[in-house]
């Protein structure tokens, strides 16, 4: 099988790259490298594995034509990265999204990265039926995206927690691994809006949903499904106190609003009821990224020499 990853040379898509590639499938990344090439390079030597320097925004026909499953990832993530290029928002998320699915025939399947970000701040229990209240442009971009996927025969979309853990294209600013930086090196951790809950995924648990999604494609096509497990609901002071079994810094919690409010919490009902099963737990994340912070210091305005 041919597999062509959109984005795959980013935080979860060279995990994922990995894990499709030691099952044996034949992988294409597609990525425009705009944060570099050094997380594929232990990966270029496998002879199943293809790469091509490419924006999502261009034509994709002849990259796409001979691919059995496309794997799209490519985006621009999260409500920061969003706000600072809302343009390049709409464009990334939205257009190229609409354009790479016209060009996919009705055989090739799609496999499209969305997020639970988009169920707002209710409060309350959400499912796939919930009614979406997106609160950031990245939020609204996705959904958006996600709507235009599954307007495609042969789709699954993926609705992910908030993802965390160590990748070989680290990223900083998901809020686990925020707070375990900040809580390690500044010894003090600003909370806005401490009471909010959102889900927590360890990335390793997010790979493994799509390679049940390509194991299990023509069960779970045409469906949308959150990604998680409820045992990870936590509110961000729940989130900060279990950081501090691990190491001592002062929690504050600030009554400004946070500009990024999500509230909810999630079921995981259906994605479970196709065998789905997280593996790794909050203390797996919060070890692997204090060993990682312990030497990686991606904020620091100067070098060690």
């Amino acid at each position: 099988m041919n597999i062509l990853v959109t984005g795959g040379a980013g935080y979860k898509g060279v995990l994922l790259t990995k894990y499709l590639l030691d099952k044996g499938y034949k992988v294409t990344i597609l990525d425009n490298f705009m944060f570099g090439y050094d997380s594929i390079l232990h990966l270029i030597s496998n002879k199943s594995l293809s790469i091509v320097q490419e924006d999502v925004r261009n034509d994709l026909k002849k990259y796409i034509k001979d691919q059995d499953v496309i794997i799209h990832l490519a985006g621009i993530s999260g409500y920061p990265a969003c706000e600072a290029n809302p343009n390049s928002a709409t464009l990334i998320n939205v257009n190229a999204t609409r354009k790479l699915t016209k060009e996919l025939s009705k055989s090739q399947m799609l496999i499209y990265a969305s997020t639970t970000s988009f169920y707002g701040k209710s409060g309350d229990l959400r499912d796939e039926t919930s009614t979406v209240d997106p609160v950031s442009l990245y939020g609204r971009t996705k959904y958006e995206a996600e709507t235009i996927c599954m307007e495609k025969e042969n789709t699954i979309a993926l609705r992910f927690a908030t993802i965390f853990g160590v990748s070989p294209k680290m990223r900083n600013d998901l809020l686990l691994n925020e707070f375990v930086y900040r809580a390690l090196v500044e010894r003090c951790l600003v909370l806005f809006e401490s009471q909010s809950k959102r889900t927590f995924l360890h990335i390793r648990d997010a790979i493994g949903a799509y390679l049940l999604a390509v194991e299990n494609f023509a069960a779970m096509k045409n469906n949308v499904f959150n990604v998680g497990d409820e045992s990870m609901n936590y509110s961000k002071m729940e989130l900060a106190k279990y950081i501090q079994k691990y190491f001592d810094f002062t929690i504050i919690d600030s009554e400004v609003k946070d500009l990024d409010t999500r509230n909810f919490l999630i079921s995981y009902d259906k994605i479970r009821g196709y065998g789905y099963k997280t593996k790794y737990t909050i203390d797996d994340g919060i070890k692997e990224l204090h060993k990682l912070y312990g030497f990686y210091r991606p904020y620091l305005p100067y070098k060690t020499i």
